[in-house]
């Protein structure tokens, strides 16, 4: 029922379109051409496409037409042929009709778009990929049809193709200062996944978190940090605590072994905060790990007491040394008990003093403490002023979050969007 109300729909489009109505053109025939073809006109208009077909027969059987009573014949039989669902011969049809050359430019560039159109109903992806290049060769400009050609590309194992095709689009979308179509983003990004495009598949991903920031987008592009050859580990904890606050991170294995790297990290508040939250989730503390998880939670709190009673003091050692790097830890440290406004203080007067091992790591620390103290103008430029390429594409991810989560994070709100981030 759906493809023939959609046949039905194209078939009137298509009759409403043609030029000087069939009705004046087949006036000009021969009687016995153009008088059936007056009728066939007037049956499509009252969707009697069979009784159309009919007289459009009628029609041909005068012999010897001429290319204009060609054309217009073939015109109504590609409209009723399409309308009662026999693409194939719509098409043919409707190839015979440009090729009498009797069409003005603006019938011609119709029948090109439609033949597009029903050669991929009909899964003739060459066909239709002939069809839509002339149409957008003739200066078509229906995005519809663009996609036409950009899927039947993919669908025709053509992903050079489609993704050509699709960056061109997405491009002149994103000039205008518009936003891609999802779908868009995501045809591009598959078509350069199966070229191993990485570094193009990656592009996209980062699109589509930026423009539809859903679960599964982050989930992808998280995913492909990760396993990029030569991730450094040092920067693990990093992309789990990205992967908390994006709202992936979401299983029990995810939150236990995040909070056992921050506790080898010596960062006891964080790990207490995450556990807090999993917890109060629901999920951990359920199942048969529920009482490794309760001894986990345990010694993070204890860890996490002693650690905040002696920071102070590390602090004041920190501040007397010449080089940053203690500042930077201290400032991450109290990130971690969900006090940000002292972190990006240390962490500002660390990376002031000098920071000689992983300097960028420190900045996105920065970037991360300053989104949760609610300070988005600060943090972004922190991301910003990342060059390291590694942490850099993290700290490019950090700044999308920021820029389309709606409210700052703030760690005394939630420890589940806690930005603490290891040395």
């Amino acid at each position: 029922m759906r493809n023939r109300l959609s046949y039905l729909i194209l078939a009137g489009l298509l009759l409403a379109a043609v030029p000087a109505s069939a009705a004046d053109k087949s006036a000009e025939l021969r009687p016995e051409v153009g008088k059936p073809l007056q009728t066939a006109h007037a049956l499509i208009a009252q969707q009697k496409f069979a009784e159309a077909l009919v007289q459009i027969k009628k029609a041909e059987a005068a012999g010897r037409l001429s290319a204009e009573e060609t054309g217009l014949l073939e015109q109504l039989r590609g409209i009723a042929a399409q309308a009662t669902g026999d693409t194939a011969t719509a098409a043919h049809s409707f190839e015979v009709a440009i090729a009498a050359g009797k069409l003005t430019p603006a019938d011609r560039l119709r029948l090109t778009e439609t033949l597009a159109s029903v050669y991929y109903q009909i899964k003739d992806y060459p066909k239709a990929i002939t069809w839509a290049e002339r149409y957008r060769e003739a200066g078509g400009k229906d995005a519809a049809v663009v996609t036409v050609l950009a899927q039947s590309y993919y669908l025709n194992g053509d992903w050079a193709g489609a993704s050509r095709i699709l960056a061109e689009q997405i491009a002149a979308a994103e000039k205008t200062g518009g936003k891609p179509p999802e779908a868009e983003l995501q045809l591009l990004a598959d078509s350069q996944l199966k070229q191993n495009d990485t570094a193009g598949y990656l592009q996209e991903l980062e699109k589509l978190v930026a423009d539809y920031p859903k679960p599964e987008y982050w989930s992808a592009v998280i995913q492909r940090v990760q396993t990029q050859p030569g991730f450094p580990r040092r920067l693990t904890l990093d992309v789990d605590r990205l992967a908390l606050a994006v709202g992936t991170l979401s299983t029990a294995p995810q939150y236990t072994q995040t909070a056992e790297l921050a506790l080898q990290a010596g960062l006891p508040g964080e790990a207490k905060a995450l556990l807090d939250h999993g917890f109060a989730a629901h999920v951990l503390g359920d199942g048969p790990e529920a009482a490794r998880q309760e001894r986990l939670r345990a010694l993070a709190a204890q860890q996490a007491a002693a650690d905040l009673g002696e920071l102070e003091q590390r602090v004041q050692a920190a501040e007397a040394a010449a080089d940053g790097t203690a500042l930077v830890n201290a400032g991450i440290d109290y990130l971690g008990h969900g006090q940000p406004d002292k972190a990006t203080r240390l962490i500002e007067e660390g990376l002031a003093r000098g920071v000689t091992k992983h300097p960028d790591d420190a900045k996105l620390h920065l970037g991360v403490a300053y989104l949760a103290a609610g300070q988005k103008d600060k943090s972004l430029q922190a991301f910003q002023s990342v060059q390291a390429p590694d942490t850099a594409h993290l700290a490019r991810l950090w700044a999308i979050y920021d820029t389309v989560r709606p409210t700052p994070i703030r760690l005394t709100q939630t420890a589940a969007k806690s930005g603490a981030t290891s040395p």
